[in-house]
């Protein structure tokens, strides 16, 4: 049995502002199968903490970063973890990492720098009767725990996932000893960049070794583009870098048994959702092909390419229904777009069941991303045979058959891919999306193929559970 310790800031359903949280709730039960014990190490924000019940106090700290803090233990919903209850830290109303204003809290630095240091802890004196064999940190929150795993002089060894690098967790040098670093390991070798300590540095520099959730995403790192300035750091630590693709919780993501739809196992039972669809969101029926998109509204994720070319899906009677929330620029601009066009609905927020009757009812899922480590919408997609139009980048390079000519023949085809990543690729893409939809023997065999696609967790825990392998020592 190898036991592993999570490192992370939000684990779904506890906590959630993204695919992050997908990942830390459903991995950990996925390598179950494969003899690994993981304990999930969480914050204890107001929402966590409000769903406590039977925890155990595991361990105590005096002064965790300006205040004392418990650890808890909890097991719920299949989980085991660890709370870090720490009202000086997490007590407070707003988002998990900002304000009500969507300003990041000021002490992030200490906040997270904390969940790096329970870690390190945890893998030095254990956890009650619990000691890991292994902690795999995700993301910039966990990038400081190589740094206290030396300060402690523990060698468990650490795997590092990288989710989105666009995200460094840098502050000013100033906060050396706030954050308990060793002064003399400020360099390039360590958490050092550009004159910063960078807690993403921290981690890659540290790490045995690195993965990223996409092997397309893997070597899009290597590169200026997509490096976003740690590109030769990554380089320099290419040896132990893999990409690993994110799967989909099965169980929650299921047409044959979700409970916020009608239920169906063939694309056939689509019918009745979209309708259902149109319904909720104030469409009538037409000839073209209903496209959902749930995603956030940023620029990143391609929502000014898609303002571009939707006259062109508009212009084959085509509809678009839209979730999400963002940039106020994108956010007006959308219900702007809904307003002047009777095939176009939004709604601005975020709704979960409305997500699952989205891909249930949609003809196609868009995810024109200008970048995308992984991306899981397209992977709902695609176990509810609604067909993804995405970008030819990251995960959705890797996840997507694109339907050329050749995956047709071959029968192949689960969605369509565009690139470069541009306006009038989108375009492009909308025309190919609307001949396919007007063949329906063609789209149908595209829905079953879709359909047919393992997006689930199996062989990705099995690449984890090998990485972990690797890294435990033999017996003396």
């Amino acid at each position: 049995m190898t036991k592993v310790l999570f490192v992370v800031s939000e684990c779904a359903p506890f906590i959630k502002t993204g695919g992050l949280a997908d990942v830390a709730g459903a991995l950990p039960l996925a390598l179950s199968a494969f003899d690994c014990d993981v304990r999930v190490l969480l914050p204890g924000y107001p929402a966590v903490i409000a769903q406590l019940s039977k925890t155990k106090v595991v361990k105590t700290y005096e002064d965790l970063f300006g205040g004392p803090a418990k650890l808890r233990r909890w097991k719920y919903a299949g989980l085991n973890l660890f709370i870090i209850d720490a009202p000086h830290l997490y007590d407070r109303d707003g988002g998990i990492y900002g304000d009500v204003t969507g300003q990041d809290w000021a002490d992030n630095p200490e906040r997270f720098a904390a969940l790096s240091y329970v870690g390190a802890s945890i893998a030095s004196d254990g956890a009650g009767d619990w000691t890991p064999d292994i902690l795999h940190g995700h993301d910039w929150q966990a990038g400081l725990t190589p740094e206290y795993l030396q300060s402690a002089g523990t060698d468990v060894p650490f795997v590092f996932t990288v989710h989105n690098i666009a995200f460094h967790g840098n502050t000013s040098a100033d906060r050396m000893n706030a954050l308990h670093l060793d002064a003399t390991r400020f360099d390039a070798d360590h958490f050092e960049f550009w004159g910063q300590i960078s807690a993403l540095k921290s981690a890659l520099m540290g790490a045995d070794k690195i993965t990223t959730v996409s092997r397309t995403y893997a070597e899009e790192l290597l590169t200026p583009e997509f490096g976003i300035g740690m590109d030769g750091v990554l380089r320099h630590r290419k040896a132990d870098l893999s990409g690993i693709v994110n799967g989909i919780d099965e169980a929650a993501w299921n047409p044959a048994t979700d409970p916020n739809i009608k239920p169906y196992k063939t694309a056939a039972g689509k019918a009745a959702n979209k309708q259902a669809l149109q319904k909720t969101f104030g469409l009538a029926t037409s000839d073209g092909p209903l496209c959902v998109l749930v995603s956030r509204l940023t620029e990143q994720k391609g929502i000014d390419l898609l303002l571009e070319a939707l006259p062109e899906l508009l212009r084959h009677r085509g509809q678009l229904a839209l979730l999400g929330s963002g940039e106020p620029k994108l956010e007006v601009a959308l219900l702007e777009a809904a307003a002047s066009h009777e095939n176009i609905a939004v709604k601005i927020g975020y709704d979960e069941a409305l997500s699952h009757q989205m891909i249930a009812g949609g003809d196609a899922i868009l995810v024109p991303s200008r970048f995308e480590p992984c991306g899981l919408t397209q992977l709902y997609g695609l176990r509810y045979g609604t067909l993804p139009l995405v970008a030819l980048t990251g995960g959705l390079a890797d996840t997507v058959i694109n339907a050329s000519p050749a995956a047709l023949a071959s029968k192949v085809a689960t969605g369509i891919q565009f690139f470069p990543v541009n306006g009038q690729a989108l375009t492009n893409a909308f025309t190919r999306l609307c001949d396919f939809y007007s063949q329906p023997a063609v789209w149908k065999a595209m829905q079953r193929n879709a359909m047919k696609q393992a997006v689930g967790w199996d062989a990705s825990a099995a690449e984890y559970s090998a990485i972990y392998s690797s890294l435990m020592k033999a017996p003396s």
